[in-house]
């Protein structure tokens, strides 16, 4: 599918829920529309699956009768299969064209209880089995008794069955399409969604170009990867953009705090055509519940929040992330206790990028403390890059990534990039266009210093700043004005006042011709 239909795709995805939202939140209804998207692939990934295992047999899918011996034995062996192989199951008239058809058909179109027990099947389906952690609740922001849809229960089913006829009416064509068509036209809506969202967004999205920078900063010199885990994973579309620059990763890890947002990470990973197998996300506090203790990560990128408030419990004293640091993170900031906790899961091959407000480069007290044990100490700081200011959803702040590594090539030195001043300025925010991005990787890539925009710090120059990370101590951008000719000035400020005395006898001769009083 060439990038012309991708983003008639795309916009065709958007139109439908700019249509059918109606008075409803961005946001509220963003779990709607994206949870029938995800609907319709599972019908049409089963439904193909099931005719290529039907074709020697000379039927299909849909034909099958489920109220028949043999139907029911067709389906049983089928069940059996897909579980295993795709992870769920759905019978010929749970597929979404079956939901749709009933939906706007004539007679009984009532579907709406109906179609929960669908989406409550898919889930029931995985239990016992591998896939269960994966769809295990997947649909549970699908609530189909909201009042948000309508007051009563003939508008609801109307709403709904309205949407399901627009999806119904899109050919996803999975057997024709590169795999990473449909799930980028989910990335798509989810971008347009977090674009409307507000401070919201900033819970669940990573901007593209922001995203793209972290990808390629852990992958540099790497072509597949055994592991990428994101610790505040949102809805996944950070662990996606690595996969984007490898040929492979074998598996994908991340954790989110938010259920709706945990939720829309599982969809979109098993969207992407990512198998069960290959991912694990779970939903649980980072910092005071991690879930991946044991493993260690071959990649780790993060855009966590901000200085966001935790615990900071002396018992965590006793937690092998923050232990040898001897002081945690303050309770107001925990932006150094992530950077810990992906530091504890670092493999010794590995690379981690974390963007984090500018103060962790310079506030003193535990985080200055940990900052110089992280220098001096461990040597595993990398290179320090500043973006510019209002590049995020629901915040105008300046950031910087941090790129951090356990064994680094160049263990002399730290870079330093100030990538602040290059950006596109666009109308309610800056965007980083292709070539700032291409920049950045390529300095960071190659270790060069450039005037006015990188620096290779020694170590011993961080010490004389007692640990300062801040970027203009090492990168001066400072432009320097062009002199000014004083007497080029004198002779212009002459000039002037020759011109205004010309100009006042005029307007005196004026006035005296009108008979009116002079204005001065």
């Amino acid at each position: 599918m060439g990038e012309e239909n991708k983003k008639r795709l795309e916009q065709q995805l958007w139109n439908i829920a700019n249509e059918l939202r109606g008075k409803m939140d961005a946001d509220e209804f963003r779990d709607y529309i994206l949870g029938f998207i995800f609907y319709k692939y599972l019908s049409e990934k089963i439904e193909n699956y099931a005719n290529e295992l039907l074709e020697e047999d000379g039927i299909t899918y849909t034909s099958l009768d489920e109220n028949t011996s043999d139907g029911k034995e067709y389906l049983q062996a089928i069940k059996e299969d897909t579980i295993e192989q795709l992870g769920y199951f759905l019978k010929p008239s749970e597929l979404f064209s079956a939901m749709a058809k009933k939906g706007n058909g004539e007679g009984n179109n009532f579907i709406l209880e109906d179609l929960t027990q669908v989406l409550r099947h898919i889930e029931q389906s995985t239990m016992g089995h591998e896939s269960e952690d994966d769809f295990e609740h997947l649909f549970e922001d699908l609530d189909l008794t909201s009042t948000k849809l309508g007051r009563t229960e003939e508008a609801k089913n109307k709403l709904i069955s309205k949407v399901l006829y627009h999806l119904d009416n899109i050919n996803f064509e999975l057997k024709n399409h590169d795999r990473d068509v449909l799930g980028d036209a989910y990335e798509y809506l989810i971008g347009k969604f977090a674009a409307g969202a507000g401070k919201k967004a900033g819970e669940f999205y990573t901007p593209q170009e922001v995203s793209t920078i972290l990808a390629r900063l852990v992958t540099t010199k790497k072509s597949k990867l055994r592991s990428v885990y994101d610790p505040t994973c949102g809805s996944g579309s950070l662990l996606l953009r690595v996969s984007k620059e490898v040929e492979d990763v074998s598996n994908f890890y991340g954790q989110e705090l938010n259920r709706t947002t945990y939720n829309l990470a599982r969809m979109n990973m098993i969207m992407h055509g990512v198998h069960y197998r290959k991912f694990d996300i779970k939903q649980e506090d980072t910092l005071e519940h991690p879930q991946h203790m044991d493993d260690r990560f071959e990649a780790i990128v993060a855009n966590p929040p901000f200085s966001a408030n935790w615990s900071a419990n002396p018992l965590h004293m006793n937690d092998d992330r923050f232990s040898q640091y001897g002081k945690l993170a303050p309770s107001s900031k925990a932006d150094f206790a992530f950077v810990q906790h992906m530091i504890h899961h670092l493999d010794d091959n590995g690379t981690m990028a974390i963007v984090l407000p500018h103060g962790v480069l310079f506030r003193g007290s535990a985080e200055g403390h940990i900052r110089q044990y992280l220098i001096e100490d461990r040597n595993y700081l990398d290179a320090v890059i500043g973006l510019p200011a209002n590049i995020f959803y629901g915040t105008s702040i300046p950031t910087c990534i941090l790129v951090f590594k356990k064994c680094r090539e160049d263990s002399d030195n730290v870079l330093f990039i100030d990538a602040s001043n290059h950006f596109e300025k666009a109308k309610n925010q800056n965007y980083l266009r292709e070539e700032d991005i291409n920049k950045i990787i390529s300095t960071y890539r190659e270790r060069k210093a450039e005037d006015k925009y990188s620096h290779l710090a020694s170590l011993s120059e961080i010490k004389e700043n007692d640990y300062n990370l801040n970027i203009p101590c090492y990168v001066d951008t400072f432009e320097e004005e062009e002199p000014v000719d004083l007497d080029a000035v004198s002779s212009e400020l002459k000039t002037l006042e020759i011109d205004m005395k010309t100009t006042d006898e005029s307007i005196a001769k004026f006035c005296d011709e009108l008979g009116i009083a002079k204005p001065f």
